[in-house]
């Protein structure tokens, strides 16, 4: 039986019009684009038009102020070492208390090791931001606010034009993590106070190891990685070449798509939610039901270990993820359902469901027929969990 992939929001599958359009930078078009003769000059022009696919995707006004980079997380620590930087005299940060370990991780390192103090604003039950703590740590002491667009673990979106705006007002720069909202949303960066955006070309069927960091012209930036010129001194290193021609394939195709993947995959991930609902008692969905992710379905189980159903879904055939990461007494659930305060009897046991344009109703059915059975034997078979554990 074909295996299903249901962990989209932790990568993706290159396209096949990606990886063809990524193949002759390994074998033909192999030169350096900084190099002055002819083969570094055609890869400089497919570099170029790489960049403008990537400018289309996100609305920003002009295509230098694309930095192509390795990936979300280059991206992420750029963004706010660059403000504090930039801004010495400004030694705060706002974040969310449910941001991605890309930024979480660094600003904890900072608290620690740099005399920096962040603001971590909380969310209620359903993982939406509390704007009123957020209006409150906002002061001339902020450097930058670093709030991630879509969450990687329940979908819910954040309205981070809404919170640009008033970072704007006390003087602080604002940077979004949109890794998982860039070929999933709509994004017109020219019509939003958003000083910097992040994003991941494996998020979207682009290729592993590349990534963009949006700079808006006239955003004053410091350099993370030292070295040549490239990028308009804002990254240094040799262009990764296939990388980013197979980024702004994939974006170009997410662009064209956007629409109709969108509603189809929500479809699709409606009928497994509503589906597992239906089939199997004391579950419910964890995340905003409004503003949320059209292919992501967060869904906690009560009195069940999701390692476990993790495990028996695999031997299936199905890949999927934890919510928490978590089995019986030994690890803590993560820090997005700490901070959503998800009962302890259903924190152990949230399963991540996220689709692509690669998934069918066959798929869908196929999770329907067989999970129900699998809760139960788990539930009739393990031991009640007390207490939390280790998360990822």
């Amino acid at each position: 039986m074909r295996p299903i992939y249901l962990d989209s929001n932790a990568t993706t599958r290159v396209d096949p019009e990606v990886f063809e359009a990524m193949r002759p930078l390994f074998v033909d078009q192999f030169g350096n684009p900084s190099s002055k003769h002819g083969f570094g000059a055609s890869v400089s022009a497919v570099v170029k038009r790489a960049r403008q696919q990537l400018q289309a995707l996100i609305g920003a006004q002009f295509e230098d102020e694309i930095a192509f980079t390795s990936g979300g997380t280059e991206s992420n620590n750029a963004a706010i070492l660059s403000a504090l930087g930039v801004m010495p005299r400004r030694t705060e940060i706002v974040t969310s208390a449910v941001e991605h370990p890309a930024v979480m991780a660094l600003c904890e390192h900072l608290e620690k090791t740099c005399d920096i103090k962040v603001h971590k604003i909380p969310v209620d039950g359903r993982g939406r931001l509390d704007v009123d703590a957020y209006k409150a740590a906002l002061t001339p002491h902020v450097a930058i606010v670093s709030i991630m667009w879509a969450n990687n673990e329940t979908g819910t979106i954040f309205p981070t034009a809404e919170l640009a705006d008033l970072a704007k007002e006390v003087g602080a720069l604002f940077h979004t993590d949109a890794v998982q909202a860039v070929g999933k949303l709509p994004v017109d960066l020219t019509s939003t106070a958003i000083d910097m955006l992040s994003l991941s070309g494996h998020k979207l069927h682009g290729p592993k190891g590349i990534g963009a960091l949006y700079i808006k012209r006239g955003v004053p930036f410091r350099s993370l990685i030292k070295g040549g010129h490239q990028e308009r001194n804002r990254r240094a290193g040799t262009e990764n070449t296939p990388g980013i021609v197979g980024l702004g394939k994939a974006a170009e195709l997410a662009m064209k798509f956007m629409d109709e993947d969108s509603k189809r995959i929500k479809s699709l991930r409606d009928r497994l939610e509503c589906g597992l609902l239906q089939r199997i008692p004391a579950a419910f969905v964890i995340g905003d039901p409004m503003e949320r992710l059209s292919n992501t379905t967060n869904i906690a189980f009560e009195n069940v270990e999701a390692d476990g159903l993790l495990l028996l879904l695999d031997r299936e055939g199905i890949a999927c993820s934890s919510g928490s990461a978590c089995s019986c007494g030994s690890r803590e659930p993560s820090h997005v359902l700490r901070a959503m305060n998800i009962a302890s009897t259903a924190v152990q046991g949230t399963i991540r469901f996220s689709l692509s344009r690669d998934n069918s109703g066959k798929d869908i059915d196929r999770v329907l027929d067989v999970m129900p059975a699998l809760v139960e034997k788990l539930r009739d078979s393990s031991p009640t969990c007390n207490g939390y554990g280790e998360g990822i």
